[in-house]
């Protein structure tokens, strides 16, 4: 594993341990170049997987960009670290399940929204603006009144 502080090539392993869902492994690591300390995270992939977006352009999906996104959609929220991980780790091994290896960027999205729903509500609205491309206010009031709907289980009577 190269340093990201020197670029040196040959790193050494000091601790390693399974992560508290043991999906993957944490490793300490240590530079003897420039003395340097970094952690590492190894998973397993199943395969790889390729994402179709609405423009038909394929990307090879990435763990980080997901989890990136969930994490500023639910930035200044009272959801830990560890919860945004295992809602990613989820998502990944359902994607890895589907036994696909090109998928549609809206089942990626729909996939978010479904399990950001469960996690925070204030997360799933962040997210979905992004992800539906809300415009303007009444996009996010048409959005929040199809929730309000859903959760008191009725349509609201027309006037």
């Amino acid at each position: 594993m190269r340093c990201p502080f020197c670029g040196n090539d040959d790193t050494q392993v000091k601790d390693s341990r399974p992560t508290e869902d043991g999906s993957s492994i944490r490793r300490r690591r240590q530079c003897p170049a420039c003395g340097g300390r970094f952690t590492t995270f190894e998973r397993v992939q199943l395969r790889e997987l390729v994402i179709v977006k609405k423009s038909g352009k394929r990307e090879l999906f990435e763990r980080d960009k997901l989890a990136r996104s969930i994490e500023i959609a639910c930035r200044k929220r009272p959801v830990e670290p560890e919860r945004i991980e295992r809602l990613v780790n989820g998502v990944v091994r359902r994607l890895e399940s589907l036994g696909e290896s090109e998928i549609e960027a809206g089942v990626v999205g729909e996939m978010v929204m479904e399990a950001l729903q469960a996690l925070d509500p204030v997360a799933y609205i962040r997210f979905a603006s992004v992800y539906r491309d809300f415009r303007e206010a009444k996009d996010f009031e048409t959005f929040v009144g199809g929730l309000t709907e859903a959760v008191n289980g009725h349509t609201p009577k027309p006037e």
